[in-house]
């Protein structure tokens, strides 16, 4: 048994082909979608990009209890349980944030891991300035990074994915491997080969922009046009990149015996409902529902489409059935075997967010956006035994405050640090919203139907409690009185 993950960074769903996009030059997923099961109610689970690297290790969400982090002491990593059983588990990634603090935990849980370099903020070449000398910002070392990124093989997404494929072609005839090519496209900023931006003519004589603000859309029309064919560019070189990996499989038989997942950890707004990015902003569909596609060479299916309700945390659940292991006892999500073969159901509801932000819940008709009811947001914890953040460790300012919290079921009876936590007073701000995605796609008229807000806040009280959320999330968002 063999299987093969192809992940990228805020790829958006609704710049592909298959989910019903005319206009992004993305030929290499619609043949994907003809040769694999296409997910039509596939969402995030932690956001962002790293919390969602925990939930694909450990099979549950993780924004529950705690923000950005490595893995923790106590978390069951699929990726390391197939390595313990003589699965040999490889990584190849332009993703930098593996390097950081927040990161560290992850790829050394696997056999064998491969990195390049110069994606977005990384700290790669060294240039000597004077801004330099102090604290220098992810914006100047994109800058001086570009300087050595001028042909396309340069870039690290086709470093990334010529890597892929020579690991494929050396081990291929071996049998009881896993395979994660991963790359930190299309994540902006928007730093694409020319060939692709060629794809999208367009006049513009604005200032350059291709690595968009985390805020609200200030630009002119015009501006926010060009930035979203630099994304579109950069969809499409995705998109070729894509197309080797398939090449490859078809040369090599690979569908015969090989497991294949194409996923994401979210999308992002550039521009949409007049907001860039994926943080600040409510979670509108651009964001939280991602393209998902499986193809299993159990049950052969391919060309068709999928309406269970599916979640990353299902991808390690998915990795451990296939290979015939045991899931681990804490592991919340499904292996899609099922859901794959005949469309079988895997859950009604599914919880979504990012720790300092609303709570969301959707049975894939509704979604429900429901805020903090408190007025500073809080209360919020970190609970961890690992206290990094992204690109650095906790502070000691932050660490006087904490305290030993009891265990939780899945901490595997130890106890863990208690962290005030920042609120973000802005999200509390935007209030709590219910859409009807079957009459309202784009989120344009916010849905007042007391019955089904009812519903789903039942469904998100059920599964805050069945994924051992701590108490004061029930007060935070007042669960504690439905």
């Amino acid at each position: 048994m063999k299987a093969i993950q192809i992940m990228y960074d805020s790829l958006n769903r609704h710049m592909l082909e298959p989910y019903g996009c005319d206009w992004v030059h993305t030929p290499n997923f619609a043949r994907l979608a003809e040769r694999t099961a296409t997910f039509d109610k596939a969402y995030i689970g932690s956001s962002p990009t790293i919390p969602t690297r925990r939930d694909l290790h450990t099979g549950r969400y993780g924004f529950l209890h705690r923000s950005w982090g490595p893995l923790e002491p106590f978390d069951d990593s699929a990726i390391e349980i197939l390595k313990n059983n003589r699965i040999y588990t490889s990584l190849v990634s332009d993703g930098y944030h593996y390097w950081e603090d927040g990161g560290s935990t992850y790829h050394i849980r696997y056999n064998t891991w491969e990195f390049f370099r110069g994606q977005e903020g990384d700290a790669w070449k060294g240039a000597v300035t004077e801004a330099g000398r102090g604290a220098a910002g992810i914006r100047e070392y994109y800058e001086v990074a570009k300087q050595f990124i001028k042909e396309e093989g340069q870039w690290p997404q086709s470093q990334t994915f010529a890597a892929g494929i020579e690991w494929l072609r050396r081990n291929h005839n071996q049998d009881n491997w896993f395979l994660q090519i991963e790359t930190f496209d299309p994540h902006e900023p928007y730093h694409v080969p020319r060939k692709y931006q060629d794809l999208y003519p367009h006049d513009y004589d604005g200032p350059e922009f291709d690595w968009p603000p985390y805020r609200r859309v200030e630009e002119p029309p015009e501006q926010v046009q060009h930035c979203r064919y630099r994304s579109a560019a950069l969809h499409s070189f995705c998109d070729a990149s894509l197309g080797k990996v398939i090449d490859l499989m078809d040369e090599l038989r690979l569908w015969e015996d090989t497991l294949l997942i194409v996923n994401t950890d979210h999308g992002f707004l550039i521009g949409e409902h007049g907001w860039w990015g994926k943080m600040l902003m409510p979670f509108y569909e651009e964001v939280s529902h991602m393209p998902f596609f499986v193809w299993d060479p159990r049950s052969k299916v391919a060309g068709e489409r999928r309406q269970a309700l599916v979640q990353n945390i299902d991808v390690p659940a998915t990795l451990l059935e296939f290979f015939g292991l045991e899931l681990p006892k804490d592991m919340q999500g499904k292996p899609l075997r099922d859901a794959v073969a005949h469309d079988a159901p895997v859950r009604d509801s599914a919880l979504f967010g990012m720790h300092n932000s609303h709570l969301y819940c959707t049975d894939g008709r509704y979604v429900y956006q429901r805020a903090p009811v408190t007025p500073d947001g809080g209360p919020l914890y970190e609970y961890t035994l690992m206290p990094t953040h992204m690109r650095a460790r906790f502070r000691p300012e932050e660490l006087r405050g904490a305290e030993l919290s009891e265990p939780f079921p899945f901490t595997k009876g130890c106890p863990v640090l208690k962290v005030p936590a920042w609120t973000n007073p802005q999200k509390a701000w935007e209030p709590t919203t219910l859409w009807d995605l079957g009459t309202d796609p784009k989120q344009e008229s916010p849905l007042e139907d007391a019955e089904v807000e009812r519903r789903l806040t039942d469904q998100m009280l059920h599964l805050a409690r069945e994924n051992d959320a701590p108490e004061e999330l029930f007060v935070r968002f007042g669960l504690d009185h439905v």
